[in-house]
């Protein structure tokens, strides 16, 4: 009989899975994400190394330094971006899935779809009309960091207004089914009156809202953490074991941020990395927006672990064989956080289905990238160890980490009830369950040999392309 399991939150049964059963293809190919990696280091290298580079060519370089200002961080994300493009167009040719929803043999003449294609421009116009309303009524987008996203996104502006136009007329030729959300809008918009699609306007606007808020956000740290490895010296880099992990580990959060980015940037569907749903329930928006400024708990919030405390550097000064180790074993937790954004390719995004990802460590585990992210929280802030307060300052960083960590638990459920609706992720769901190292040691330790089997898509959450 059918049951509902309280974690997922859907409809389960028990079944078996066979012990040879093969892991679900993932979506994205590993190649993708490797292609990104070396585009970035590369350019993190010529960058780096700039002024010795001019010298070797004969190039009169002034007294310009190394390349670490914000347009050569911007330059750095397409080092990574365009290698990206490039082999998933080329090699794996996502352009031919038939998920893309495009039909390259089709080319309807473009009078019979201008309408359509007028009616979408509308819509998408007015969305980042909204959108841009947004940044311009919230003084946080003007300060700090965010003020060069929102510097560089004005210059955008007019370009992407521009080339909107002919993309729009050229896609929606080739479209099964081009009267999308976007086409609902429009419509809403321009005959009011006339019946249209309200789960699909639904769904244009949580898709929207994910990529105005995250791109920001992206963009917004994306010169400081470029600039802070370009700019240092090796001599400091290599001064003691402490600084060599911060810088390696900051290496590794480069790979992070730059393929986030990356993936929030490419939301298309020439490339198959469009968004096929947005997470349509409230307390996933609740979970992942807390992770995020200007909502952020932790950091300064109440939430924030790390009042009189010190990291790992602190307590384990003087001591270098055990510094280096603790350098060792953070590396291996970021890079495990890192490798599950490269998995993602240009389809990084939070709060959305863009494919549903099996390989490199979601081989391992369904959400890596939440597991060393807050397995490198606990082991670098050590929250039990206070410069103040006594043990009274210990017992609340040590829970207030536990409640971040829970945060992280409550997002991956969130995120698992809205991804289960596609029978692709709960194929990978059952699979993890049996074969994967982590969901087996919890599935032993909780007493059960078999998965859990998703049945029937909540029809909340709309169709998955």
């Amino acid at each position: 009989m059918p049951r509902i399991s309280p974690a997922e939150g859907t409809n389960i049964v028990d079944g078996p899975v066979g012990e040879n059963a093969l892991r679900p293809r993932s979506a994205v190919s590993a190649g993708v994400g490797v292609v990104g990696l070396l585009g970035l280091m590369s350019y993190l290298l010529v960058a780096r190394h700039a002024p010795e580079i001019a010298a070797f060519l004969g190039i009169d370089w002034g007294q310009r330094g190394r390349m670490d200002g914000p347009n050569s961080a911007i330059a750095s994300v397409l080092a990574c971006g365009i290698p990206m493009v490039l082999w998933s167009v080329l090699v794996d040719k996502v352009h031919r899935n038939p998920s893309t929803g495009i039909d390259w043999a089709q080319r309807r003449p473009w009078r019979e779809t201008i309408d359509i294609s007028l009616t979408k421009l509308a819509g998408l116009w007015a969305t980042w009309a909204l959108i841009a309303g947004f940044y311009a009524t919230m003084r946080y987008y003007w300060e700090g960091n965010y003020a060069f996203s929102m510097d560089l996104l004005e210059r955008a502006a007019p370009w992407l207004l521009l080339v909107s136009i002919p993309y729009m007329v050229w896609l929606d030729r080739r479209m099964v089914e081009p009267r999308d959300g976007c086409y609902q809008f429009g419509r809403w918009m321009l005959s009011p009156g006339q019946p249209v699609d309200g789960r699909a306007i639904a769904h244009h606007f949580r898709a929207w809202a994910v990529k105005g808020f995250f791109t920001a956000f992206m963009l917004s740290i994306v010169p400081g953490n470029f600039a802070s490895l370009v700019s240092v010296e090796m001599s400091e880099v290599l001064a003691n074991p402490y600084m060599t992990g911060i810088w390696t580990i900051n290496v590794l959060y480069l790979v992070d941020v730059h393929i986030a980015t990356v993936g929030y940037i490419l939301t298309m569907k020439p490339l198959d990395s469009h968004i096929r749903t947005a997470n349509p329930y409230f307390m996933g928006w609740i979970a992942a927006l807390a992770c995020y400024p200007p909502f952020i708990l932790m950091n300064g919030g109440p939430l924030d672990y790390q009042v009189h405390g010190a990291d790992w550097g602190y307590w384990l000064e003087g001591h270098d064989g055990l510094m280096t180790v603790w350098a060792i074993v953070l590396f291996a937790l970021v890079a495990v956080y890192a490798w599950a954004t490269m998995a993602f390719g240009i389809r990084f995004s939070n709060l959305t289905h863009r494919g549903v990802i099996t390989h490199g460590p979601y081989a391992f585990t369904r959400h890596p990238a939440y597991v060393s992210k807050n397995l490198s929280w606990w082991v670098a802030s050590l929250p039990f160890l206070v410069t103040a307060g006594g043990a009274i300052e210990a017992v609340r960083n040590t829970l207030l980490l536990a409640a971040v960590s829970g945060i992280y638990y409550w997002r991956a459920k969130t995120e698992e009830k809205h991804l289960l609706a596609d029978p692709a992720y709960a194929r990978y769901w059952a699979w993890a369950q049996a074969h994967a190292p982590v969901p087996r040691l919890f599935a032993k330790l909780g007493g059960r040999t078999r998965p859990l089997i998703r049945l029937d898509p909540d029809p909340r959450v709309g169709p998955v392309a």
